[in-house]
Formats: C-alpha cells, structure tokens, sequence
C-alpha cells in the first residue's frame, strides 16, 4: 500500500515509502509460529529418542487433529471439499505434508536437532528457485540477495556438521528432498483452484498425512510399539497442541496469503532458534559461524520486508 497519496493539485508525489506486506496480525501470528517451530526442533529430538519416529509422529497427529477440527467448528469454517478438487488436494497434500513429516522424522534421530532444523530450512531457498522455474514467479535483485544471504547462512551453519554428515548421508538427502518437496507444495499451494478456507485444506491434508503415518506406523514400527515415557508424551503434546493445531495452519494460511518470498525468507529465523535451543536444552555445541549465520538471516528477512520507496505520478 502506497503512503499517502496525491495531492489536490495532481502533483506528483515522488519516493512514497510502501509498507510492509505483513499486516499486525501476520506479524503476530509469524512471530509465534516461529517460536513454536523453533523451539519444537529439540523437542522432537527429545521425543524420538529412544522411541519410534512414525508412532511419535502418528500420535501426535491424532492428539492434534481433534482440536484443528473443534477450531474449524467453533469458527464456522466449511468442513467440505468438493468432490472435483479431491485429486489436487492428494498432491497438495503429497508436497506440503506426506513427503516432509516422513522424512524430517525418519532423519531427526540421526542427526543434531539445529542442523536437522537448517537442513529443513533451506525450504525458502527452493520455494524461490521453482517459483521463477515451475510458477514465472518475479524476484527483484534485493529479493536474490536474501536468497543469497540465507543459502550462506545455511553452508555456515553446516560448517562444523561436514564430517558428522558424512556418515549420515541418507539423512542429509531425507531432509533436503523434504525440503525440497515443501517448498513445491507451498508454491503450489498459492497457486490452488480449491475454492475453500486455507483451514479446511489444512484439515484434510492434516487428516490425509496422519492416515498414511499410522499406516507406515502399523508396518513398521508395530513390534516397537509400547507406552511412550514421560519425555516423549510431553513431546507429543506439544507437536499436537502447537505443531498440528496450530502451526501448520497458521503457516499455510501465511503463504497462501503472502508475496511468495515474504512469507518463505521470513520464516528463516526458525533454524537459529532451533540452533540455539538445541544448544540450551541438549547441549549441542555453537560455534562462529552459528553467530554469522544469524546476521545473515536477519539480512534475508529485511531483504523481503523492509518497506520500499515507490515514485507514483499523477
């Protein structure tokens, strides 16, 4: 939106700064989700430690989906998805979820809470390379910079990971192909023909994902199955209540209702809170390049939100 306007007299107004694209309510509603994403990193950790990813990850969903439907309820958002639109809500949720809460669980044990977070977050970074080859997508140059400054971020904190990495090299390409695999579903997403509430998406593809989770869990996993210990229960009442009720809606919503680059370089910030907290909670270790990297991702997010200055003519 252009600041002000042009005068009575139809005089040009030159150089009006233009706001944000985030509105005080997305401001809000990034903020939290990227506390509770952040901080969830270490707390999945904790959770699947010692206990089975994909039963961890079932159960969280089915905690969570109850009270992702009594919010679709109380706020009067449509369960219903027309029949015609079932197929593209198979692939939206193939991309969005299925591909990542599978891989991303499957790789958390294997590797550091943080750097599994940096991995994941290297999303922003494939969302802006398909947006301009699958979606003709615009980026300006101060839009490349932060893609730039956020891809630099990421080998930074990867520095000190390279050797631990190279025995685990099927985790780094699990979390890297779900990022991947996200960062084309959240293009997709924005560009969907479903003529229904960001919610009700987020519901069935919520409800779509934890049906194939339990079901891999069923095959898997079923003679691991036991009563998850304290740690673990803590986990999955958290992935339920901040992760699956709100969080992932919250971050759908975002995107599709966003300039693609502002809402997937914003989000940046959530790997250095997962670094950072992985090193309070777990004692993962920080080094140089973890403080280096958290400039460069604050570079990245100024990149797409920093208010422009527009000329405007009469």
């Amino acid at each position: 939106m252009i600041l002000g306007g042009l005068n009575a007299q139809g005089l040009n107004m030159a150089a009006m700064p233009v706001l944000p694209s985030l509105t005080r309510r997305q401001l809000w509603t990034l903020i939290t989700l990227t506390l509770v994403w952040g901080c969830n990193w270490p707390i999945m950790k904790m959770g699947v430690t010692g206990y089975p990813p994909l039963t961890f990850r079932s159960l969280s969903m089915w905690t969570g989906l109850p009270l992702l439907g009594l919010a679709l309820f109380f706020l009067k958002v449509p369960f219903r998805i027309p029949r015609m639109y079932w197929r593209e809500l198979f692939v939206l949720s193939l991309f969005n979820m299925f591909v990542w809460h599978v891989l991303v669980v499957l790789a958390v044990p294997m590797l550091s809470s943080g750097r599994a977070a940096i991995l994941g977050y290297t999303m922003p970074i494939f969302s802006a390379v398909w947006g301009v080859l699958w979606f003709q997508a615009p980026l300006r140059l101060r839009m490349w910079a932060g893609v730039a400054a956020a891809s630099l971020g990421v080998l930074l904190l990867l520095w000190n990971e390279l050797t631990h990495f190279a025995g685990q090299p099927l985790a780094v390409g699990m979390v890297l192909v779900s990022a991947a695999a996200w960062a084309y579903g959240t293009q997709r997403l924005r560009n969907t023909s479903i003529p229904v509430p960001t919610l009700t998406i987020a519901f069935w593809m919520t409800g779509l994902t934890t049906v194939l989770m339990t079901t891999m869990a069923t095959i898997f996993e079923f003679s691991q199955w036991r009563m998850p210990p304290e740690q673990t229960l803590w986990s999955i009442a958290y992935n339920a209540v901040g992760v699956f009720a709100f969080a992932q809606s919250a971050w759908l919503t975002l995107a599709r209702g966003l300039p693609p680059v502002a809402s997937t370089l914003s989000v940046m910030f959530i790997p250095v809170l997962g670094v950072f907290t992985g090193a309070i909670w777990l004692g993962e270790v920080l080094h140089w390049q973890d403080w280096a990297a958290v400039a460069l991702m604050v570079v990245a997010i100024a990149s797409v939100l920093w208010p422009e200055r527009q000329v405007v003519e009469a």
